[in-house]
């Protein structure tokens, strides 16, 4: 008959043994919990996926520098030949005065190309659609021009999340396939691998949640480059208008 002294024994042993084991467990996972020793500790497909993100969130950074700068100065020139075309009260008057703006002097070209393209006795309202034309097909040539690249953010925020997605998917498989292997299911064995998987699907949110907003941010600039393009256009027309006028009553 056993002894309340030997269950006790044995209660302390069986305590020892399980923390051994334990401490063997903990010793052979990665002391690391960094974002960068999770990286280094993941497999092929995971560190894959990091790296493909990782460039993703870069190239975000780099649209939103060169194409940022581009439609400020765009819009900045934009309003200046908006300012300068609203001064001039003829194409005569508005060539004189737009030396410095070159998107005034670009619209009051194609205007004055159309001018010497058509007869001397074209009618006025043919005239002005031909011109019109033109000028819409300028507009259309430099807003395609800014909204180059732009594309690529619009991809990224819809992809990101899904690509992050996958790595997460990936990486608990290879979780429960070590948990299937050594037949352990103590949380400390489990929870590396999968710090190591949801660590994609956070890089995927950090690359996505940017380039959303930095695509929205940009197709409003460029909305409102559009439309100041248009006003600049509709005062070059403006004083075409003036001038048939002005003809047809000499």
């Amino acid at each position: 008959m056993r002894t309340p002294s030997s269950y006790l024994q044995a209660a302390t042993c069986g305590v020892v043994l399980s923390l051994l084991h334990a401490g063997a467990q903990a010793s052979a996972l990665p002391h690391d919990m960094s974002p960068l020793g999770m990286f280094i500790a993941a497999d092929q497909v995971v560190k894959s996926v990091l790296i493909g993100l990782l460039i993703a969130a870069l190239a975000t950074w780099v649209v939103l520098l060169v194409k940022g700068a581009s439609l400020l100065k765009a819009r900045r020139d934009a309003a200046q030949a908006v300012a300068v075309l609203k001064q001039a009260t003829c194409l005569a008057d508005a060539a004189i005065k737009s030396g410095a703006s070159l998107l005034a002097q670009g619209l009051l070209d194609d205007v004055q190309q159309e001018l010497n393209l058509s007869h001397a006795h074209a009618p006025a309202p043919a005239l002005k659609e031909r011109a019109g034309f033109r000028q819409e097909q300028l507009i259309a040539h430099k807003v395609r021009n800014m909204t180059q690249g732009i594309g690529l953010l619009a991809s990224i925020g819809a992809v990101a999340p899904f690509v992050g997605l996958f790595g997460t998917v990936w990486g608990i498989m290879n979780s429960f396939i070590g948990i299937a292997v050594s037949q352990s299911t103590n949380l400390a064995t489990v929870a590396p691998g999968i710090a190591e998987a949801l660590l994609a699907t956070a890089l995927g949110l950090v690359a996505a949640i940017p380039a959303v907003v930095i695509y929205n941010v940009l197709s409003r600039g460029i909305n409102q480059y559009k439309a100041q393009l248009r006003a600049a256009s509709a005062q070059v027309l403006l004083m075409l208008s003036r001038d048939l006028d002005t003809r047809k009553q000499a």
